[in-house]
């Protein structure tokens, strides 16, 4: 007899004819299993002389005797049952997979928004962990420059980044926003002076610092005239210059209210120097962000929807 190597090489085919022949073993005959096939008795059988062509075996008897399974279909029929089930293990298995995310998944910001009131990170990780609790969060602050160019790498898989000259290669989804104000430091000689008193002719005298990435920061202060003369990278090293009294610097009010209520740092001209800065989350366009990115994506998006 030939040898049939469907053993060693079973296709969807395969596994739909011997849900067949299952069916009609089960039911007593090809008539019987009419119904539930919901198919006729002449494809039902044209079914099983298939499979047993493909099996190179006779798996029942049919005629005026009645229908009865073979030797051979008795040992077929066992191990069909074996493989259905391992079948439908696997895509239980699978789908469990799909459900429950692992891995890890890296994220970056630029600077803090632990003190803002519009970002919502924390409720937004908190809920991600809630939906994926075997992803490992990898968190970090980097400068926007660099977040832009880690996610285009894929050594980021998410950023949030002051929305500022987007890039044809980056997603961006507007999240929360943040108003700056020009501050400067106690020891600084417009500390003590009045604000309605001050120009801004009388502000660019000051040395200044500044971002020293392409940032809304660095074209605010460039549009106004102010001499920079320290550069960051960050608003904590920029609070850091203010505090000395030597310069004066674009931060976030909720960064910067923490000093000014223990006296250590006032707005400059409040009404006339302030803007406001959007940021977004970026993902890369290309290839297509992994699941577990798309889903703390989504997670941002919903919670900075909400009402606060």
């Amino acid at each position: 007899m030939r040898q049939n190597p469907l053993a060693t090489r079973i296709g969807d085919t395969d596994i739909r004819l011997l849900r067949v022949f299952k069916t009609v073993a089960e039911s007593g005959g090809f008539s019987a299993a009419e119904n539930e096939l919901n198919i006729g008795k002449s494809t039902i059988s044209k079914h099983i002389s298939d499979l047993e062509l493909r099996l190179d075996l006779k798996l029942c008897n049919r005629g005026p005797a009645g229908f009865s399974l073979t030797e051979d279909g008795e040992k077929v029929l066992a191990a069909t049952e074996d493989l259905l089930i391992s079948v439908s293990q696997f895509r239980t298995e699978v789908n469990e997979i799909k459900q429950q995310l692992a891995g890890s998944i890296r994220v970056a910001l630029f600077d803090q928004c632990t003190t803002n009131p519009e970002a919502r990170l924390a409720r937004a990780i908190h809920r991600f962990n809630e939906a994926a609790p075997a992803i490992q969060i990898e968190l970090s602050i980097e400068p926007p420059n660099v977040i832009e160019t880690m996610v285009i790498s894929g050594q980021l898989d998410v950023g949030i980044i002051a929305l500022h000259r987007p890039s044809a290669s980056l997603h961006y989804a507007p999240l929360y926003g943040e108003n700056m104000f020009l501050y400067c430091g106690q020891a600084n000689p417009l500390f003590s002076q009045a604000a309605d008193i001050l120009s801004l002719r009388d502000i660019q005298a000051y040395n200044y610092a500044g971002l020293n990435v392409n940032s809304p920061n660095l074209i605010y202060g460039q549009q106004l005239g102010f001499r920079r003369a320290a550069k960051v990278q960050n608003e904590q090293a920029l609070a850091t210059l203010i505090l000395s009294g030597s310069y004066l610097g674009f931060l976030p009010d909720h960064l910067a209210q923490e000093f000014v209520d223990k006296g250590l740092m006032r707005q400059v001209m409040p009404q006339d120097i302030k803007y406001r800065t959007r940021f977004a989350a970026v993902t890369r366009k290309q290839p297509d962000p992994t699941r577990a990115a798309k889903l703390f994506l989504e997670t941002l998006l919903s919670v900075h929807s909400e009402a606060p």
